[in-house]
């Protein structure tokens, strides 16, 4: 494990005991959170995006804010729902963004999961084509981002446009070399691993995977992953892939931290239904003193696979309480797992 991020989903809700109030705490607390983690020597600051719910949607502002005032940690998503995205205006926003930033974003992007409201990319404008499912959809998506992100030229120049244009066909601008091989994809199936390997992305894979086996979380998330590498090299790509997991970790180490989770709780893996066909499991959490938590997560076969291990994090508990679990997850527990 050579890299460590927070993965927060931005949650808000006007209850007495949250720490994000509104959708001002969570955006701003989101930026301050960053600062945090680039301070205690963290590697990334990730963001999910929900659409109609009180969590964090449009993220390309708030990526942008956070690279004007963070210097190093890498700023990322996991993951952005294709199923609502226009490629170009997308591309737009990315490449601002990832100037900003100074070449730092790390975007997550996938064809979505269960949501809010029902097929609310409707509302957005799209539709499949015909022959196309909504997730055949979001793919589609995703390969014309990706082809944009390649810089080519593609857009016939007007022979008297209202600035001077450089010769040839236009592309979108801004546009920030080295980002298209910094875009991953979020996959729930071994199938869908494969593909974004053949595409040259970078795999995430997250606490939730389609059940294709049977076995444990980790043991099918390890295999998904020696599936991805295998799809890689067979494309035959030069460059070497990022692969990150996604946990619910949480050291025992004061008071508070018994209060919040030293209870017990959901310490298996967990079994439910997406949709009336689609059998997923979902990840257990981990919470103990940290010489536990290292034998425990030195049996997680998916964190031996991965580069990048991404924390969910509990962010209507505030950046103060947050910054304290992030350090002692850096300072008791990574160490002993191979980082730094």
């Amino acid at each position: 494990m050579k890299k460590i991020g927070f993965l927060s989903f931005g949650h808000w809700t006007p209850l007495p005991q949250s720490r994000t109030q509104s959708a001002t705490d969570a955006l701003l607390q989101s930026i301050d959170l960053a600062m945090e983690a680039e301070r205690l020597g963290m590697d990334g600051a990730y963001f999910r995006v929900h659409h109609f719910a009180q969590q964090l949607a449009s993220p390309f502002p708030l990526l942008a804010a956070v690279g004007a005032k963070t210097r190093k940690i890498e700023i990322g998503t996991a993951v952005i729902d294709m199923r609502y995205e226009n490629p170009h205006y997308m591309a737009e926003d990315a490449g601002a963004a990832d100037l900003v930033s100074g070449g730092r974003l790390q975007l997550g992007i996938s064809r979505g999961s269960p949501e809010q409201v029902i097929d609310g990319w409707r509302y957005f404008g799209y539709r499949p084509i015909k022959g196309e499912n909504d997730e055949g959809m979001g793919r589609r998506h995703a390969e014309e981002f990706l082809e944009l992100l390649r810089g080519k030229g593609f857009a016939q120049p007007n022979p008297r446009p209202m600035f001077p244009n450089p010769p040839g066909l236009l592309r979108l601008e801004p546009y920030s070399e080295g980002l298209r091989d910094r875009i991953w994809w979020g996959s729930a199936s071994n199938a869908t691993a494969a593909w974004a390997a053949k595409l040259g992305m970078n795999l995430q894979t997250s606490t939730l995977k389609f059940d294709e086996t049977g076995e444990p979380l980790h043991i099918q998330q390890a295999a998904q992953i020696r599936a991805f590498r295998a799809a890689w090299k067979q494309a035959g790509h030069t460059r070497t892939p990022r692969i990150s997991v996604s946990r619910s970790i949480f050291p025992l180490v004061d008071d508070r931290d018994r209060a919040y989770f030293g209870r017990g709780g959901q310490e298996d893996d967990q079994i439910g239904f997406l949709d009336e066909n689609t059998r997923a499991i979902f990840g257990r959490s981990y919470a103990a003193e940290p010489d536990v938590l290292i034998e425990q997560l030195r049996k997680d076969e998916a964190i031996a696979e991965a580069d990048t291990l991404l924390l969910t994090i509990p962010n209507q508990l505030g950046v103060a309480y947050n910054a304290h679990v992030m350090e002692a997850i850096l300072t008791t527990v990574a160490p002993a797992l191979g980082w730094r």
